[in-house]
């Protein structure tokens, strides 16, 4: 089995060699393609309008001047040649891409172009706290991640879905198990704009969160409630965002 593996951490993180560790676990074929810079929060966003710059930073191993999803394309229809991956892995993330995330996150993005390319597909993201913000509990996602990947791939995954998985924020052996769960939903009042000025006086600002509000509940059966419970979420996700219910509603009114 050949891998590609990417994130949006960029080439030099440690999450991206976690997850080729993770790769190595399953195949002996392995390939690292990955941003030349962090891409995070980037989503599903393609490089239309700047070349695509490649670097060759070991054996196997390519830094792209653009996107994950740049950093699979190019994996799959160029470096990898007429043997294109049997697999794409993305991550691991430095920090969950649960709920609201998976909109933004280029880690996801990753897994979704692979998943697009008709490729299976797997975003991997691990969880950390106010203590562990430097220093995330990587083994968790290195002793979790192949068997979970193992088992989903020997059930099979269809075609248009890519596996999300989150490791919680907590040492391997306190992992509880898994849950298969359910994209949750955060409480966006905390999203807010922090206004700042730079020498010159001139006004700038930066997206941030509320400090100090208590988090609320996470719904049951959710990826939030799956990692607050110290377990590891595997949510599967559609390409096809349509929602067939009020798709049939709405044709009512055309008729």
């Amino acid at each position: 089995m050949r891998i590609l593996v990417t994130n949006d951490d960029g080439i030099h993180s440690r999450g991206l060699d976690i997850c080729a560790d993770i790769a190595r676990e399953l195949s002996d074929d392995v390939w690292v393609v990955a941003p030349e810079y962090d891409q995070s929060g980037v989503s599903h966003s393609l490089s239309l309008n700047d070349p695509l710059r490649l670097r060759e930073v070991g054996e196997k191993r390519f830094a792209v001047k653009g996107t994950p999803t740049d950093c699979v394309i190019m994996g799959a229809r160029h470096i990898l040649g007429d043997k294109g991956p049997d697999l794409v892995l993305s991550g691991v993330n430095r920090g969950r891409n649960a709920a609201e995330d998976v909109n933004y996150s280029g880690t996801i993005a990753g897994a979704k172009e692979g998943t697009v390319l008709g490729i299976p597909s797997f975003a991997l993201s691990l969880a950390f706290g106010a203590a562990t913000r430097s220093d995330p509990h990587w083994d968790t996602a290195l002793r979790h991640g192949p068997d979970i990947i193992r088992r989903v791939l020997k059930q099979g995954v269809p075609r248009d879905i890519l596996i999300n998985i989150n490791f919680p924020n907590c040492a391997p052996d306190e992992v509880k198990g898994v849950a298969v769960a359910s994209q949750g939903k955060r409480d966006q009042m905390l999203l807010r704009i922090e206004a700042r000025h730079d020498g010159r006086n001139n006004p700038y600002y930066w997206l941030a969160y509320e400090r100090g509000i208590p988090p609320s509940t996470p719904g049951n059966g959710t990826d939030l409630s799956a990692l607050a419970d110290n377990r590891v979420s595997v949510t599967p996700l559609n390409l096809d965002m349509t929602d067939q219910p009020f798709m049939t509603k709405m044709a009512t009114l055309f008729k």
